[in-house]
């Protein structure tokens, strides 16, 4: 039997900071703590934000995050939502660059009954998919395998987002 470690998730998983403290929001902590690149921030907009996923369902999985911390998108105002969608076409843009996709899923899920894991912040997921891109490991284990380092995803993201 192999076992994969990633224990650098159980600071998540209690719901805890790195330092050991909890934390009320991530959505709301990450754009004021350290630097983007530590916090994995690709973009910043003036209502929203573009985050890389700590535990992606694929590589350069992006969320895309309002600053207003609000439970559903119908909490937004009309601004905001136009940048949080204006984000998403950059994301996909970036991806596109990145990785060359051969689609996207995007999705909002709103409240724990709909999966949000993080219920009381609103965000969109941006996933890039290729065909048969489930593998063994996804049917048989329920594991995801990321062939690609963060950080190495953090700075083809940087370099691929559309200027403008």
């Amino acid at each position: 039997m192999q076992y994969l470690w990633s224990p650098w998730r159980m600071a998540y998983l209690r719901s805890e900071t790195p330092s050991g403290g909890s934390r009320e929001c991530i959505f709301c902590d990450k754009p004021n703590e350290h630097t983007d690149a530590e916090n994995l921030i690709v973009r910043r907009g003036q209502l929203a934000y573009v985050i890389l996923n700590r535990y992606p369902y694929n590589n350069g999985h992006m969320m895309v995050v309002p600053y207003q911390h609000v439970a559903s998108l119908e909490a937004l105002d009309a601004a905001a939502l136009a940048e949080i969608m204006l984000l998403a076409k950059e994301a996909l843009s970036a991806l596109s660059g990145m990785y060359a996709p051969q689609g996207f899923n995007l999705g909002v899920n709103i409240g724990s009954a709909a999966g949000a894991g993080i219920a009381d912040h609103v965000h969109m997921h941006v996933v890039p998919r290729w065909a048969g891109d489930s593998n063994f490991m996804t049917t048989v284990a329920d594991t995801r395998v990321i062939p690609e380092d963060l950080q190495d995803t953090y700075r083809l993201a940087l370099a691929h987002w559309p200027r403008g």
